[in-house]
């Protein structure tokens, strides 16, 4: 039960932080520049996330045949490219990522 007023303190904090951008970028007049920048963000942050652990699984770079996440993300990225959807990407890329591990 200590946990609990850190874990609810650290919630309200972060909830703080995110919605006084909401509101600060809300009031003001943000270049279309800007704008057009702004909407990168998420795909690059998703690729910092996503990369190391494709790349990089255990900590040692593995870019050969016998790394799991590096096929299952090619073939995510194959169906993300032919597609456009989201939904089935994750489950293609997830789907592949289990039947490949349970071949090794």
């Amino acid at each position: 039960m200590n946990y609990l007023p850190a874990i609810l303190g650290a919630g309200l904090v972060t909830f703080a932080i995110r919605l006084s951008f909401i509101v600060v970028l809300g009031q003001m007049n943000v270049p279309d520049s800007i704008r057009r920048a702004l909407r990168f963000v998420p795909a690059a942050v998703l690729s910092a996330i996503i990369f190391p652990e494709v790349l990089r699984p255990g900590g040692q770079f593995d870019f050969s045949p016998g790394n799991t996440r590096l096929i299952a993300a090619v073939l995510a990225a194959l169906v993300a490219w032919r597609t456009k959807n989201v939904l089935l990407t994750i489950a293609v890329g997830m789907g592949a990522v289990w039947v490949l591990q349970s071949f090794t």
